[in-house]
């Protein structure tokens, strides 16, 4: 364990009772600038040429919106870029602003080059987004005075700003805000490497003796999304303090990760239990949504957006035209035998 003569410059040991109490540590997991951003590269190739354009001309940034699923930094980047701007940044969700009168207060306390970061901008009302089109375009906040034939419209000139959007569907965006983004990127999901440098990064910031070959454990596990590394990391660094280990290595990772139920492909209780379902309930499917819902008491909603995904991207998962059905390598994960008929049922 660290001593209190240690410094994080000094040593990289497993960390102390009174670290672990600090809870600004999980926040300070973030980086801070795109060159300490792992990942998603021509993402930030293409940021960096167009904040260093937006500052040669002194201008605000183009509107941007950043897609994919949870997880894999969106969030993070949107404060990234307010650091590389040097702007203020107000950051609100799409759920949270009921009214119009909610996003008009916003907007008109925004100062010059200031960003507003959405998250969730999917969720956002269809009448209050109507309030973001004269304001994204022309900087401008159009009100309503009055009622009847008495109405009229009055015209608030506002400051320059940058709007950030994140979404996990961007099929749920109108297209007449989609269209009024400069930039829309999409965050892929990262490679084991990218998230092995993660959890060492990581594992610096939070000053753990985190071996090599423990990191590629956590990358391993970490279904290709740096929050769950992150996430992971967290757990074998409290694992370890408990056990009063001060050297995080392979093994010690693995036994970590055991209390979890999470494998070597990062399959937890669920995921198994879900392909199991298929297999033994099923004879490899196919299965019907509503039926794996019924039968494994996960909503359905859950088994579509949560599991399916990653099991789809890793080959266990096939979706047909009658149902989800487990793959020969499903099968073999698990340790069941391969059924003679399997690929013709897939095809």
């Amino acid at each position: 364990m660290c001593t209190p003569s240690q410094t994080p410059a000094s040593a990289k040991s497993a960390i102390s009772t009174e670290d672990f109490a600090d809870s600004t540590l999980d926040i300070s997991l973030r980086p801070k600038k795109l060159v300490d951003f792992v990942g998603q590269e021509k993402i930030k190739n293409n940021l960096s040429l167009s904040i260093q354009a937006a500052k040669q001309r002194n201008e605000s940034l183009g509107h941007t919106l950043f897609y994919g699923p949870p997880g894999l930094g969106k969030t993070t980047l949107a404060h990234i870029i307010s650091k590389e701007m040097s702007a203020n940044i107000r950051t609100t969700a799409g759920p949270a602003i009921e009214r119009a009168g909610d996003l008009a207060a916003i907007l008109t306390n925004l100062e010059p080059g200031d960003i507003l970061f959405i998250d969730e901008i999917h969720r956002l009302n269809k009448t209050i987004e109507e309030i973001l089109y004269p304001a994204m375009e022309d900087s401008a906040l159009d009100i309503v005075v009055g009622k009847g034939p008495s109405a009229r419209t009055l015209r608030l000139e506002l400051p320059s700003f940058t709007l950030i959007g994140a979404t996990t569907k961007l099929s749920m965006i109108s297209a007449p805000l989609r269209d009024r983004f400069n930039g829309i990127w999409r965050l892929e999901f990262y490679t084991h490497d990218d998230l092995r440098q993660i959890a060492l990064r990581s594992a610096d910031i939070l000053r753990i003796n985190l071996k090599e070959d423990a990191a590629k454990e956590v990358a391993s596990r970490a279904r290709r999304t740096p929050r769950i590394a992150n996430r992971l990391l967290r757990h074998v660094r409290d694992v370890a303090q408990v056990r009063n280990q001060e050297e995080i290595d392979a093994q010690v990772c693995r036994e970590s990760l055991k209390l979890l139920e999470i494998d070597s492909l990062g399959l937890d209780e669920t995921d198994r239990a879900l392909l199991t379902t298929i297999i033994e309930r099923f004879n490899g499917g196919p299965a019907g949504l509503s039926t794996l819902s019924a039968a494994t008491g996960e909503d359905h909603s859950t088994i579509e957006e949560v599991y399916e995904p990653y099991l789809m991207q890793i080959g266990f998962l096939s979706r047909t035209p009658r149902g989800r059905m487990a793959t020969p390598a499903a099968y073999e994960h698990l340790g069941k035998k391969v059924p003679a008929n399997l690929q013709e049922k897939l095809l």
